[in-house]
């Protein structure tokens, strides 16, 4: 029994309770097939497990030996038991009788085995049940004996459970489950560790893990057998990769170790758990790579489509795709489809020119080789390229399908062609049409694509073209706006009597849409001018149209000769009607004017929105008459003009903003202010002097300090404008519209009051021919006493009060006839029989322009004639009189 005293030292003369080689003292296994050694260790055998205690029966049938050991285990020290029946000493009173006749039998040299049960205290139930061996001896007198032993049965069915209990883990585990010894080496397998491995259970006894396992995975499973066996800590999860018997694929298993100790807490082995997790850690790689494509289409939808540049947006995929995705791409497009073709010969088949509009490299700078079957060589950036009708990327072009291409090998050299070992060649598919082609290239040592891959890059491409194609629609887009806005602004450098002109319009970069500002420039009766600079709410080309279409109503608006508050009356009412119908317009009318006055009231719908920034305007319109040098102002939520006189500071007039164009429902109000002779006005747009880098007041103060200094030729004026105003941003359209005030000298202008009677036709013509003969035009005097006549004559008989002629002399020559009723002239067709009515007729033949407009206490009748140039002759007033009959 191990709980004896000290035992003999070891054969080799090492004493101690720790032998060599391994912890606790236990050796090696070829150690214990060597001779027999006597060795001192801590209790921890079998027995103690078991609870196995003894005693012993002298002749006399009573008890002479009692161990502690039983003493412990029965509850019975020693000195109640030596020299006692035993069957007094423990046996309960009602089974005394049974047990006298056992303990009688076994002194007469019989063996015996049963089951007994005992009891602790004298008196009490029976409270135990032990198993007893009984082995008859002799005493050293010859004389009969017993040597009993005694095993506690609570201990005994407690360690047969555990039996079960671990032959029931062996052998039903759905997990390899071994069991290693000291020496590293396997005592015990169950069957599915069997299964995996092949052959039976037992075959693996005495095995190591280099007889089952790869050479490296071998030596990290013996590193950790031997830490966690000396160290106690446990191992899990622990990841071994290797190949089962009969198959092909390299399976992974998770193992987990942990140390097993005896009964006296010393190292007995090293239990293994181990799991087949091929399919799981498939599935995990399957799980990242899809959460990997996952975030990869968040990025992309993020990222692509923010830019409406064509090479923006492609380069922006291929950020996107390197290196997550690959390590080589790059992007063609339909060279035809970007030069604004919308079907280019070739697009069916995959053989029309591509243009590369981006490449990236994880891995080199060198442009992407070409993949098998195409044309040789490189392809750079900005090159135009075909692919043969064969090849791969025509394929996946004419077929609209993705198609994975296998690398190629090379001789000719380490080049960039000889490592590309996969490529998939995807079509860039939008609104059921081809707009070119990416390729995706993986080199050696990343994984070929496969059908994963492929599903990520269509959808990857997909959502690129569309943004390209968007892009394409909208450089399209904006090009026409471009043009058509480029169509409507006034051609040139305008003139005007009285005034030097100067203008420019500066468009927002190709990153902006185009914006509705305008200004124009429109020469009205009397040499009076018509300053005109707006702005249309929103971009792109529906604001360039109602620009034209606003730009166009001013025109003729000015034509009419209207007061400039008219004008804009008027102009709010086309506004209006142009954006749509009555409830749209009368909705955009409230929000803009909630804007206005700061009430915050939100929009009512997105189409209401739309319709307000498209169709809402600002303007401001002056019309400057260089006789008086005075000029009329009207605003419609324009920003004010900027005067600059002589010497003095630029300053902001102060013109009565208005209601913008489109509200409705407000008056305008106008303002007549006096220029001098070399003032400085300045029109503009909101471009110039508004920005996000900047609020508003700061751009007007700049712009005002820019125009005090502005005192050199008016076209430097504005180029130095500009300059100081920092117009880099490009964030909206600058239009700058500039005049220089000099107005008609006095010697140009001839003004008379006639009274309203009969002689004072002969006294205008008098009038008009001693002028024109002082200006040195006398190839017009006949024409002009022929006109002025006929307008004079139709304000005696169709007017009434005093009558005013007036003669302008400037780039032509101007006649005004003015009197005081309301009634205008209408132009008719005389028939052959009428005496008259062909006046007008005639003052249309001869003039080169007639009309006539309202004044504050009357009308003025105009006609206007062409100075004389040298080369033309004048229309003979004779001929054209016999003309009308």
């Amino acid at each position: 029994m191990s709980s004896g005293g000290a035992e003999p030292a070891q054969a080799d003369g090492q004493g101690g309770a720790d032998g060599p080689g391994e912890p606790g003292g236990l050796p090696h296994a070829r150690e214990l097939q060597g001779p027999p050694i006597w060795q001192s260790s801590r209790p921890g055998s079998i027995y103690d497990y078991i609870r196995v205690a003894s005693f012993s029966l002298g002749p006399d049938g009573r008890i002479d030996q009692w161990s502690e050991r039983a003493e412990h285990m029965l509850g019975i020290p020693a000195r109640y038991a030596l020299g006692k029946d035993p069957v007094e000493a423990f046996v309960p009173r009602e089974l005394r009788a049974t047990s006298r006749r056992k303990v009688s039998e076994i002194l007469d040299g019989r063996e015996w085995t049963g089951l007994v049960p005992y009891r602790r205290e004298e008196g009490g139930e029976a409270d135990g049940l032990a198993e007893i061996y009984v082995m008859p001896s002799r005493d050293e007198n010859g004389e009969r004996a017993a040597v009993c032993l005694v095993v506690d049965v609570r201990a005994l069915r407690g360690i047969e459970t555990d039996l079960a209990a671990s032959q029931a883990v062996f052998g039903q585990s759905p997990m390899g489950f071994t069991l290693f010894g000291t020496d590293l080496r396997l005592l015990r397998v169950n069957e599915r560790f069997a299964t995996v491995f092949g052959g039976p259970a037992s075959k693996y006894r005495g095995c190591g893990p280099h007889d089952f396992l790869p050479r490296s995975e071998a030596e990290r499973m013996t590193a950790a057998l031997r830490r966690v066996l000396e160290t106690g800590e446990p191992v899990t999860e622990m990841q071994l990769v290797g190949m089962a018997p009969g198959e092909e694929d390299r399976r992974r298993w998770s193992v987990s170790l942990y140390r097993l100790h005896g009964a006296s807490g010393r190292p007995i082995g090293v239990a293994a758990l181990a799991a087949d997790v091929t399919g799981r850690r498939r599935a995990e790689r399957e799980a990242a790579s899809a959460r990997r494509n996952l975030a990869l289409l968040n990025e992309a939808g993020a990222r692509i489509g923010n830019s409406l540049d064509l090479e923006t947006t492609a380069r922006t995929l291929l950020d996107v795709a390197v290196p997550q995705f690959c390590d080589l791409a790059s992007v063609d497009l339909y060279q035809g489809l970007l030069s604004g073709d919308e079907a280019p010969p070739g697009m069916s088949d995959g053989s029309a020119e591509l243009r590369r509009v981006a490449f990236a490299s994880a891995v080199s700078d060198a442009p992407l080789p070409t993949a098998p079957g195409d044309a040789p060589g490189p392809v750079a950036v900005g090159a135009v390229h075909r692919y043969p009708f064969n090849s791969p990327c025509a394929g996946a072009l004419r077929t609209a399908h993705a198609q994975i291409i296998p690398g190629r090998e090379s001789d000719d050299g380490p080049e960039l062609g000889a490592v590309v070992h996969s490529t998939l060649a995807v079509p860039m598919v939008a609104r059921d049409t081809v707009v070119g082609l990416v390729q995706f290239s993986r080199t050696k040592g990343s994984e070929p694509f496969g059908e994963r891959d492929t599903a990520l890059a269509v959808e990857l491409a997909a959502r690129a073209a569309v943004c390209i194609d968007n892009a394409r629609l909208y450089r399209r887009e904006h090009e026409r706006a471009l043009i058509l806005q480029r169509s409507l602004l006034p051609p040139g450098d305008p003139e005007a009597a009285g005034l030097d002109i100067a203008c420019r319009y500066l468009p927002g970069t190709t990153a902006t849409e185009v914006g509705g500002d305008w200004f124009d420039v429109i020469e009205l009766p009397g040499h009076r001018t018509a300053l005109v600079v707006g702005d249309v709410m929103g971009r792109g080309l529906r604001a360039a149209v109602a620009m034209g279409e606003l730009r166009t109503a001013v025109r003729t608006l000015a034509l009419l000769d209207l007061e400039p508050a008219e004008v804009l009356s008027a102009l709010d009412e086309i506004a209006r009607g142009l954006g749509g119908d009555g409830e749209g317009r009368s909705s955009s009318a409230r929000s803009a004017r909630s804007r206005s006055e700061g009430t915050g009231e939100p929009r009512r719908s997105a189409r209401t929105a739309d319709l307000s920034e498209v169709y809402l305007a600002t303007c401001v319109y002056a019309v400057y008459d260089p006789v008086t040098r005075r000029c009329t102002f009207a605003n419609a939520g324009h920003l004010p003009p900027v005067l600059v006189e002589d010497g003095e500071d630029a300053l902001l007039l102060d013109v009565p903003p208005g209601m913008p164009l489109g509200v409705g429902g407000e008056p305008f109000e106008e303002i007549e202010v006096e220029l001098p002779d070399g003032a400085l006005l300045a029109l503009y747009t909101d471009g110039l002097v508004e920005s996000r880098h900047h609020p508003l007041e700061e751009g007007l103060q700049a712009f005002r300090t820019a125009l005090s200094g502005a005192d050199r030729p008016l076209e430097d004026a504005c180029d130095q404008v500009l300059s100081a105003m920092d117009t880099s941003h490009g964030e909206d359209d600058i239009a700058l519209l500039m005049a220089r005030v000099h107005g008609l000298p006095k010697d140009a202008v001839g003004d008379w009051s006639l009274a309203p009677e009969a002689r004072s036709v002969a006294r205008a013509r008098e009038l008009a021919r001693d002028q024109l003969t002082d200006w040195g035009l006398q190839d017009l005097v006949d024409t002009t006493e022929l006109l002025v006549s006929e307008l004079v004559t139709n304000a005696l008989r169709h007017g009434h009060g005093e009558i005013r002629l007036r003669l302008l002399l400037d780039r032509t020559l101007v006649c005004e006839v003015w009197d005081a009723d309301l009634a205008q002239p209408r132009r008719r067709r005389a028939r052959d029989t009428d005496e008259g009515g062909r006046g007008l007729q005639l003052v249309g033949l001869l003039s080169q322009g007639w009309g006539s407009r309202r004044t504050p206490r009357g009308k003025t009748v105009w006609f206007e004639l062409a100075l004389p140039d040298g080369e033309s002759a004048a229309v003979d007033p004779a001929e054209a009189l016999l003309s009308l009959f």
